[in-house]
């Protein structure tokens, strides 16, 4: 029987959209700090070192990422407590405090050591909201979709993040065509968090309109769970959530490096104007916009674990390589078609692999489980993924392959992952499930309503 209340798939489809709205926008707002992290770095970190301000201002992008795993437990257990819908509105109430603190901070000419500590604040607000966001609409997608569609509306959740890419690259193109580089280091780069400070009120009203998942319901209908049953859960769940860590591995250094930090990237070691720079960004934030849903609707059809396999050894294998043959002739087609190969990569891999990790999880702690499995993963390898490039190629004396590598470790660890679903069954299949997917070991049409 299909999870969604009776209507029509036009419902459905607007549900999909309501629920992926918020999502775009705490990822737009990601993206942009990454973005312009060179900029913030100069008006709120200065040290009179170049390098070491930029570090500072990348390390303090990677500390929202820490508070991630906190946001998972307590926001993650109040969607499996109190429901999909107002953990959603929660969230999306934290992450616009920090949006729009970023956006009025006063500089460190004017208020001295408070600036810096006003944005570490705001994105320690967001990293503790974005613990359970894309956690909490994945889990509701997946709770909404019809059968034989998960992979594909679950997709949704990271194809609408890459229209914020898309957003935040078009921002910065029309920036930079209109803003001279003083201009933007000095308040040019306040422009994009405020355009995200004015869609708030409608992302807002988009939230309030989504209905509870009838799962969820079923779950509950004879009493809301406690906290201390949802934790208890949790913690008896925790081989899966470690195998889960390893699956988001990949995804989380991948996407930063191939957005938010393609910028800071390109300008600082490739020699390419930021307008080149953006366009770059853009075209890679459409062309995962593209891929992440067909990846989706093939895993449906062939199963989870042969494109998570697939995928995650192809970049293994052809990251460092890639990335050598970039530096080694600079130019903004060569940055395009590494990127370009990178994204098809990373859409079939996070297309696939963000639909197996609801499927990965127990009912009762399924948010829980999802948002904490994700968030240490964003907080241990993703968000500090820009500070450790910059710091890899400044250590080895200005090889800009290094992020390659990087990219490469991240693969091998969720390439292992990806073997030990395959291997062990971890995803139970519906007694319906037809042979080719069951011997998949994750049937596209595992059990989500337990």
């Amino acid at each position: 029987m299909p999870e969604t209340s009776p209507g029509t798939q036009t419902a459905v489809r607007r549900n999909v959209a309501r629920a992926a709205a918020g999502n775009v926008l705490e990822m737009y707002d990601f993206t942009v700090y990454g973005f312009y992290a060179s900029a913030i770095a100069k008006t709120v970190f200065p040290t009179g070192n170049d390098l070491v301000s930029l570090i500072l201002s990348f390390a303090t992008f990677g500390v929202g990422f820490l508070m991630r795993p906190l946001g998972a437990v307590v926001l993650g257990g109040y969607m499996d407590r109190r429901g999909r819908r107002a953990g959603l509105l929660l969230s999306l109430a934290i992450m616009s405090v920090g949006v729009v603190l970023i956006a009025v901070v006063p500089t460190y000419a004017s208020i001295g050591l408070a600036s810096p500590v006003l944005v570490v604040l705001a994105r320690l607000l967001q990293g503790f909201s974005a613990g359970a966001e894309s956690s909490g609409v994945s889990v509701y997608l997946a709770e909404i979709s019809t059968p034989g569609r998960r992979g594909f509306f679950v997709s949704w959740q990271s194809a609408g993040q890459q229209i914020s890419v898309l957003t935040a690259a078009l921002v910065g193109i029309a920036l930079s065509l209109t803003l001279s580089p003083a201009q933007i280091d000095a308040w040019g780069w306040r422009v994009p968090f405020l355009v995200g400070s004015l869609v708030l009120p409608a992302v807002f009203w988009i939230r309030r309109t989504l209905p509870e998942t009838e799962s969820f319901a079923r779950r509950t209908s004879s009493g809301a769970p406690n906290f201390r049953s949802v934790y208890r859960s949790l913690l008896a769940s925790w081989r899966i959530v470690l195998v889960a860590v390893a699956l988001v591995t990949l995804t989380s250094v991948m996407f930063y490096l191939i957005t938010a930090y393609t910028p800071t990237f390109g300008q600082r070691e490739l020699g390419l104007s930021s307008l080149s720079a953006f366009v770059v960004a853009g075209l890679v934030g459409v062309s995962n916009f593209v891929w992440i849903p067909l990846a989706g609707l093939l895993s449906d059809r062939i199963g989870r674990t042969p494109l998570l396999i697939g995928s995650a050894l192809l970049v293994a294998l052809t990251s460092y390589p890639l990335m050598l043959w970039l530096v080694a002739d600079p130019s903004f087609g060569r940055m395009l078609g590494v990127l370009l190969i990178f994204s098809l990569l990373y859409g079939a891999y996070q297309g696939t692999m963000v639909v197996t990790l609801t499927e990965l999880m127990p009912g009762k702690v399924r948010a829980t489980g999802f948002a904490v499995a994700y968030s240490l993963a964003q907080a241990i390898f993703g968000g500090f993924t820009p500070t450790i490039c910059t710091a890899l190629i400044d250590a080895t004396g200005g090889n800009g392959a290094m992020p390659g590598l990087w990219l490469a470790g991240a693969a091998l660890v969720s390439l292992a992952g990806a073997v030990i679903v395959k291997r062990g069954r971890m995803l139970a299949p519906e007694p319906e499930a037809t042979t080719s997917h069951a011997a998949s070991g994750a049937d596209p049409d595992a059990r989500i309503s337990s």
